[in-house]
């Protein structure tokens, strides 16, 4: 086949392999972009940076240094992480012993009003880019100065409901060349939804996603189309036509065991 990739890892060739796996290497800093690449119809071995293939894989990695690190729950300070438009998510039923949905970004302006609604409460689960995992409402340093109410205690129990981490995927969008965070839901092989604020996509686009909880171990990088734009602007449903086999073990093992 045409789309047979080789290249070279610690002075090794290795191959072919398709192109899927050539961006999850990228993607896991398995393979840099001074690093080579090889294929039928080329004349010599070509850097990565310098094929147009990879180059979607290789935005989307440069952004990473600009993320917020990872930080700890004694300092996190919702008002602080918040400080884009809408950057919160949530989480309803895990306290309730239901199925869990995720929904948003929100600001903290509709977090607020959802509160005093008392459409969410103390033990909603939140997460913000920046946060290594859910949290529950009640867990942020300035509940108080942000709701004006006290926070309810959160026992034991509460805290032993097996949540499963978020899927953070980094979407590369061609047309405007810039790059989007958002959470990844109902996952499988076959697609998953993104929630994101307002990404510039349409029905039928093709877009690179680089999807990257901080477990790492379910790390992936994948290709496909949008098929579905959510109500509100708040994401899209995105089916896959681009993955690899480490691509699916990674869902697999993502869905076995969270």
């Amino acid at each position: 086949m045409e789309d047979q990739w080789y290249y070279v890892e610690a002075g090794e060739r290795k191959g072919p392999v398709d192109i899927a796996t050539v961006n999850e290497l990228i993607a896991n800093s398995s393979l840099g972009d001074d690093d080579y690449v090889w294929k039928k119809g080329f004349e010599n071995w070509a850097k990565i940076k310098d094929r147009e293939e990879f180059q979607e894989t290789v935005a989307i990695e440069e952004v990473t240094d600009d993320l917020p690190s990872v930080i700890s729950a004694e300092e996190t300070s919702l008002a602080k992480l918040a400080l884009d438009q809408n950057s919160i998510f949530i989480k309803i039923g895990a306290d309730r012993g239901k199925n869990e949905v995720e929904y948003g970004p929100y600001s903290l302006d509709v977090i607020r009003k959802l509160f005093k609604e008392h459409r969410i409460n103390g033990k909603t689960y939140i997460f913000v880019r920046g946060m290594s995992d859910w949290k529950m409402l009640a867990e942020v340093s300035d509940f108080t100065e942000i709701f004006e109410d006290s926070p309810p205690s959160i026992d034991d129990a509460d805290k032993r409901l097996n949540l499963r981490k978020p899927f953070i995927a980094r979407m590369y969008i061609e047309s405007n060349k810039q790059v989007y965070v958002g959470v990844c839901r109902d996952i499988s092989v076959g697609g998953m939804q993104v929630l994101v604020d307002h990404i510039p996509a349409n029905i039928g686009e093709d877009i690179s996603i680089n999807v990257h909880p901080e477990n790492t171990e379910h790390h992936f990088v994948a290709g496909g189309r949008v098929v579905r734009l959510l109500d509100g602007g708040q994401g899209f449903s995105f089916r896959f036509t681009e993955l690899g086999e480490e691509a699916k073990e990674a869902i697999q093992h993502y869905l076995a065991n969270g």
